[in-house]
């Protein structure tokens, strides 16, 4: 990027340093370790931010977007007569400037005033330690001597995220901080829970030492004993006075709020030279393990050789997909987004000041489209996560919503709250079939796997008040032993009963809402029209698999439970498919009856033909319904537009069309119209069109998730209308269903459509100006352009999906590698060229495409391929389109394609 702009990327093509980020509060980069029990960070520009391993344990206090405007993290430097300097703070004469790498930050200050530059690198070991590191490094940038005072504070919290507000100060008196040779810690007599008051286990600790003494001088370990009554975070009164630290008695200390307040011995620096001085705050179970793990960073040398494991551990994880196109900030730009899918696996959907979901646990949405790009990024850990997943699905079609961090962990809802997303049951067989493409392992769908069990009865329409915690989250047949089906069958019992549970418009039901969660206040009469058309493609590509599987492996029996013959209705006693009553009753008063609260135990042999068949029958009028019924035409302008409607209100309202004066269309009722393939070509560019006039913003040039209705609040409808017009879900350009939009586009064929709108997503990202954001894709841009919940968002996982199997069109079908690129002329190079690195079976493979005559999308054919210089074993699927056999790979191959 040229020298004036936000962020310039450094020589790696991923690190990059930024003046301007330096002038914004609420800007944040993400620290953490590598797995979902490790460490977690949030640190800005200022230092600010926090530090904790789950919602049980925050080291720091719990940190949300307007706390970032207060300091965390601090180092203060006291020179007698001209006062005190602070590295998170500056006057905004002095320059400063941040240099950020996955996953480490280096935030640089300049204080011209007492001739200092005070920098610190903080990050989090790879190696497996709770604890958040940093050096700070003093230099003298003077002609004169410097004689200064050194002070680090880290405030600890060190107890639950429900006590930054729930007896916030009882909590305090539990906690018993001591002074130590190192620095500060703190133990709780007990961990606080009316339900149960419970043993504490945890030590939390702010360590610290110099480069010159390996030691420090003293600790203010208490809030008041460092701030002061007249002092601050930003203005502590220990240090303003140049107090020395002393032992404080146990009344003085316990029950107080606790501060890792380090002083460091007073010191002298010439002009040009340095001193470093280490710090370390983490958690541990006992005190003798802090100082285990301190030891083994407190020293420059040690700290520098964890920093380097630190980048090379994740610049070897963002490099797994790296894309080269003629843009080299869009290249940059993507290795971040390609990151961010791994950071939603171990933050889940919280953890960061933008999140404000806050406790902990991955949705169920959201892991499977996270498990989209993970099968790309990280294919070797997958399989086992999409079998313990399946095991949230319940036997009525629903699911667990929260998956926990181990295996078989799962909760109804985040907040105890009986509801069912009626999207919930079509994202795993869109997962799983990539992964079969990309593995042709057809094997996974006949792994069995159990169900879940909890109160709740006929997609909560019931209660079970005879269940309790003995049965356990397993359901049981009638016998009593847990019953396993297999994961296909898992899938089948998601699709079917989705097919009967419609409305009285004879589409599936929105329930607690779809995607959109702000589309909540319709449960009784709301239907989701977008998303029947999403389960009715489902339908038609499950039973493709179904053939493919029976093909490849040579069956054609497969065994279900024998309940599910109810559903699959067109082997026995066909259902009128056109009467949504007589749909209703056959799920909840037929199948529903016979599967609670036990199912029978008993499976029964079906011939995949006819289970396709059967399939094939149901996707087939899912498609002929929406086509006949929910088509919308509006004029404006002299012009037609026409386009799908995406729902029903809670009065059984259709929400789509011209409305009183007003033009209501939403974008997600197009995305899966296109996606699934119901639209013809023909309607797919009428979406367009609309797409374009309706929803496409003139100024900002994104795409809006839906018109402004226009009304305060659609009661009728969802939440999501009582948010202001260009925010989360009403309104904003939301980043995930962009991309959706985008690839499915592509999936119909059309590139060049599909590329502007990518493009104007990444126009709104790096517009480091209006989004004021890091490199990334967050989860929507507002009416400003404001980039908002940065980092962990489903739209990571897409794109990435979106630019390697779509744009570049390296991606597997059925274990076989598919070539079948969409570049568009302006992707390419100056030599014409562009190429994509990723992992395929095992090998780390380049895709390099030539396109000598500078051809469009469409445009182009596939005139030659070598692999390592020679012809490989290909077929030709079409003019655009080839296979190569898995077993015909090399590792490291560089696949050359030459288009014309």
């Amino acid at each position: 990027m040229p020298a004036d702009s936000f962020y310039t990327y450094l020589p790696d093509g991923v690190s990059f340093s930024s003046n301007k980020a330096t002038a914004i509060r609420t800007i944040y980069a993400p620290l953490c370790g590598v797995d979902t029990l490790s460490l977690k960070s949030a640190i800005t520009p200022f230092l600010s931010g926090d530090i904790k391993i789950d919602k049980f344990h925050y080291l720091t206090r719990p940190a949300s977007r307007e706390d970032l405007r207060e300091a965390l993290r601090d180092f203060f430097v006291f020179i007698k007569d001209k006062g005190v300097f602070s590295l998170s703070q500056g006057p905004g004469t002095d320059p400063a400037c941040v240099e950020i790498g996955p996953l480490w930050h280096r935030l640089r200050r300049t204080h011209k005033a007492a001739g200092l530059e005070i920098e610190a690198v903080n990050f989090i070991p790879v190696s497996g330690e709770n604890v958040e590191l940093m050096k700070v490094t003093v230099r003298n940038i003077s002609k004169k001597t410097v004689k200064f005072t050194p002070t680090a504070s880290i405030a600890l919290f060190g107890r639950s995220l429900a006590n930054k507000h729930d007896h916030e100060h009882v909590t305090a008196l539990l906690n018993r901080p001591r002074q130590s040779p190192e620095g500060v810690l703190m133990e709780a007599t007990m961990a606080f829970n009316e339900e149960g008051h419970k043993t504490n286990h945890s030590v939390y600790y702010v360590y610290g030492c110099d480069e010159r003494t390996g030691g420090i001088a003293g600790t203010f370990p208490t809030v008041d004993s460092f701030y002061g009554d007249g002092g601050s975070v930003n203005c502590p009164q220990a240090v303003v006075e140049n107090q020395k630290p002393s032992l404080l008695s146990p009344p003085a200390i316990n029950g107080k709020e606790v501060i890792g307040a380090i002083r460091f011995c007073e010191d002298t620096l010439k002009p040009g030279a340095s001193r470093s001085y280490i710090m370390a705050v983490g958690i541990e179970a006992e005190e003798m393990k802090t100082k285990k793990t301190f030891n083994q960073f407190n020293s420059v040398d040690k700290f520098n050789k964890a920093l380097e494991a630190n980048k090379k551990y994740w610049l070897d994880k963002i490099s797994s997909i790296t894309f080269s196109t003629g843009d080299g900030n869009f290249n940059s730009w993507m290795r971040w987004v390609t990151l961010q899918p791994v950071l939603r696996r171990i933050f889940g959907c919280s953890f960061l000041p933008d999140h404000d979901y806050g406790k902990g646990g991955r949705g169920w949405r959201d892991i499977w489209q996270d498990l989209l790009s993970l099968i790309l990024i990280e294919p070797h850990l997958v399989r086992q996560d999409l079998i313990n997943n399946c095991a949230g699905i319940r036997i009525d079609g629903s699911n667990a919503t929260i998956i926990g961090a181990r295996p078989g962990e799962f909760l109804a809802d985040r907040n105890a709250i009986t509801r069912v997303w009626m999207d919930h049951g079509a994202w795993p067989f869109l997962t799983l079939l990539l992964y079969i493409d990309q593995s042709g392992d057809f094997d996974i769908l006949l792994h069995k796997q159990s169900y879940f069990r909890d109160p709740q009865l006929s997609r909560t329409h019931d209660k079970d008040i005879g269940w309790n915690s003995q049965y356990g989250n397993k359901l049981l047949d009638k016998k009593g032993h847990v019953y396993e089906g297999t994961i296909l069958e898992h899938l089948l019992v998601q699709h079917l009963t989705q097919f009967f549970n419609v409305g009285e418009h004879n589409i599936i039901r929105l329930e607690s809402a779809d995607w959109n969660d702000g589309l909540d206040m319709a449960p009784l009469r709301g239907e989701s029209v977008a998303f029947t058309s999403f389960y009715g493609g489902n339908l038609l590509n499950l039973a493709d698999l179904l053939d493919s599987m029976a093909s490849r492996k040579g069956i054609n029996k497969i065994r279900i439970a024998r309940e599910l013959l109810i559903l699959l209705d067109t082997l026995s006693d066909k259902i009128n498919y056109d009467d949504h009553l007589a749909k209703r009753n056959h799920l909840y008063g037929k199948y529903c009856h016979s599967v609670q609260p036990a199912l029978s135990g008993e499976t029964v042999e079906v011939l995949i033909k006819d289970l396709a068949r059967d399939l094939r029958s149901k996707g087939h009028w899912i498609f002929a319904h929406l086509r006949r019924q929910e088509k919308v035409q509006v004029k404006e302008g002299g012009k037609n537009y026409e386009w799908f409607n995406g729902y029903y209100d809670n009065q059984a309202l259709r929400v789509e069309g011209l409305i009183g004066k007003k033009v209501r269309m939403t974008l997600t009722g197009q995305v899966f119209s296109v996606m699934s393939g119901m639209a013809s070509d023909e309607e797919v560019r009428g979406v367009i069109g609309s797409v374009d006039k309706f929803l496409k913003d003139k100024e900002l040039g994104g795409y809006r998730l839906n018109t402004d209705f226009g009304v305060e609040h659609y009661l009728d409808l969802g939440r999501a209308f009582g948010f202001a017009y260009g925010t989360k879900e009403n309104g904003a350009f939301f980043s995930h269903m962009n991309v959706m939009y985008a690839a499915a586009l592509y999936h119909r064929g059309f590139a060049r459509e599909g590329y502007g709108v990518l493009q104007s997503i990444y126009r709104m990202a790096s517009n480091g100006e209006k989004s004021k954001i890091y490199p990334g894709i967050p989860e929507y841009f507002d009416s400003e352009g404001r980039g908002m919940y940065h980092y962990l968002t489903g739209s990571a996982s897409w794109l990435v999906l979106t630019q390697l199997v779509h744009v570049f069109g390296v991606r597997g079908h059925q274990g076989d590698l598919m070539i079948a690129p969409q570049l568009v002329k302006e992707e390419f190079n100056k030599k014409n060229t562009a190429s994509v690195t990723c992992q395929f079976a095992g090998h780390r493979l380049t895709v390099e495409y030539h396109n000598p005559k500078k051809l469009d999308s469409g445009k182009y054919a596939i005139k030659e391929v070598l692999m390592d210089s020679k012809i490989p074993n290909f077929d030709q699927v079409s003019s655009s389109r080839i296979t190569i056999p898995r077993a015909s790979l090399t590792k490291d191959a560089l696949i050359k394609v030459i288009l014309g």
